[in-house]
């Protein structure tokens, strides 16, 4: 396992290197000029000169890049264009609110779309089945920015049970949280649904039921276990694109976290800034993902003993 991991974290590097290169170009190919966003349009062509030489926007696009690449290489992520603080820092200062997001919306979503998936997948068929499908559908079939206005609408302006916008205490966190779970609920039940129903029907099920276990100890030992894969793995990829920002959830709430930078960056077309997030994202992504197989291991044995194989 350790052996892996490395490996994992080794082949990090020519993924950054990939996603820079690509990023980098298709920011570059971006419609409008960061330098009349700071100037003005009006301004004199020598002060519009002498701010692209500061950016280094003059150079060759060759040139930009290897200046950009030896800036990581040294542990930087650049300057912003409208703020001149180092990116690096806005993004430690930022990503912790994030961090709280994700974690909020993970203590609603997980818990519950378990649960729900096993009451769905233990009365299949029945009227709490269609219930629970009906209501997970419905979650996945809402638009996130729709879903967020109307709960901001009824708990914020209807009621005035808590703030509507803004970053701050978890009174400011509820509805943002909620939000983002809500999807995650629906998609963690549905899986979870599958998974159970899938594993319902194997033999070891079928052995257990024959020693005379409790259906409660099957449930429990046998069953939901082994339907747990499939849930770790959207677990993981909802928590990783948390981390990376919810872009329209912080943008709606006014929530000051990455996804909430990463759009002011691209409305800038501050490209320091849209590198940082980037990269950053990515960097997260490719962590989440190994923390899953270690998770995978502790789960399900016969993923260990397949490692072993190998």
């Amino acid at each position: 396992m350790k052996l892996y991991i490395a490996k994992r974290l080794l082949l990090l590097l020519p993924l950054l290197t990939g996603i820079t290169l690509i990023t980098f170009l298709l920011t570059k190919a971006l419609p409008g000029d960061p330098v009349y966003g700071l100037v003005g349009e009006r301004s004199s062509p020598e002060i519009i000169e002498k701010i692209r030489k500061e950016m280094g926007a003059d150079k060759g696009i060759i040139r930009q890049y290897a200046g950009y690449v030896s800036l990581l290489a040294g542990g930087e992520l650049g300057r912003s264009y409208y703020t001149n603080r180092k990116v690096s820092e806005d993004i430690l200062d930022k990503f912790p609110n994030t961090l709280r997001l994700a974690i909020g919306a993970m203590i609603l979503s997980v818990p519950a779309g378990i649960a729900l998936g096993l009451l769905s997948a233990l009365r299949k068929d029945s009227v709490t089945d269609r219930l629970i499908s009906g209501v997970t559908i419905s979650f996945l079939s809402v638009p996130v920015f729709w879903s967020g206005l109307i709960l901001m609408l009824i708990a914020s302006l209807w009621l005035r049970l808590v703030p509507p916008s803004g970053t701050g205490d978890i009174r400011y966190m509820i509805l943002p949280c909620v939000t983002l779970a809500l999807p995650s609920l629906a998609t963690v039940a549905r899986v979870t649904r599958a998974g159970v129903l899938g594993v319902y029907r194997m033999p070891y099920v079928r052995t257990a039921r024959a020693k005379g276990l409790t259906k409660a100890r099957i449930t429990a030992l046998h069953i939901t276990r082994n339907a747990l894969i499939p849930v770790i793995t959207i677990i993981g990829l909802d928590f990783a694109g948390y981390l990376n920002g919810a872009v329209l959830t912080e943008t709606i709430f006014g929530w000051d976290g990455i996804g909430r930078f990463t759009m002011e960056g691209i409305m800038k077309r501050d490209y320091p800034v849209i590198m940082g997030c980037i990269i950053t994202g990515t960097t997260v992504f490719v962590l989440v993902n190994i923390i899953m197989d270690i998770a995978y291991h502790v789960v399900d044995p016969r993923v260990r003993l397949h490692a072993k194989d190998r």
